[in-house]
């Protein structure tokens, strides 16, 4: 059977002086997978999208800037990651150049600047802190990584680099 999974993108606005990154923490909409846990910015692909375009429009639209230098730091596959064990495949940014004032919150929640040394200590993702060290890593090779979930939690983790 063919893998065809949600297209996202998935990105880490660094702030000016590069130690802290730009965080949503999903905190307004009840129902939400994500409620209470802390997020990079992003989210899916449109059919007419690049991944560089979908980065941006989704920065453009969650925090209200506009992106500069923007690096591929790496790919993740999320077989069954979705509510409903849809499959997801993100392709991971961190921009370190930007333009604007970044908002303070958004329908999803508030934005807030967290020391990157701090991310893992926040409320996330399970899998996220295997994959944040080679967001963040000096190794300029992207990553390609791979993590299944089942209900709602991490049943691997595997990645490769060039």
């Amino acid at each position: 059977m063919p893998y065809t999974p949600i297209l996202a993108t998935l990105g880490y606005v660094m702030s000016r002086d590069g130690t802290q990154a730009l965080m949503i923490h999903r905190n307004t909409r009840p129902g939400d997978m994500h409620l209470g846990k802390y997020n990079g910015l992003g989210g899916k692909m449109e059919p007419e999208e690049d991944a560089l375009a979908c980065m941006h429009r989704e920065i453009r639209e969650e925090a209200g800037i506009e992106c500069g230098t923007t690096r591929l730091r790496g790919t993740l596959s999320w077989p069954g990651f979705g509510k409903h064990g849809e499959d997801w495949f993100a392709f991971v940014f961190v921009i370190d150049d930007w333009t604007g004032t970044p908002l303070q919150s958004n329908p999803e929640g508030t934005l807030e600047w967290v020391p990157v040394d701090r991310l893992e200590s926040l409320p996330l993702w399970e899998g996220d802190r295997h994959f944040l060290p080679l967001v963040f890593d000096a190794d300029p090779r992207p990553f390609h990584g791979v993590m299944p979930y089942r209900d709602g939690r991490m049943q691997s983790w595997s990645y490769s680099r060039l």
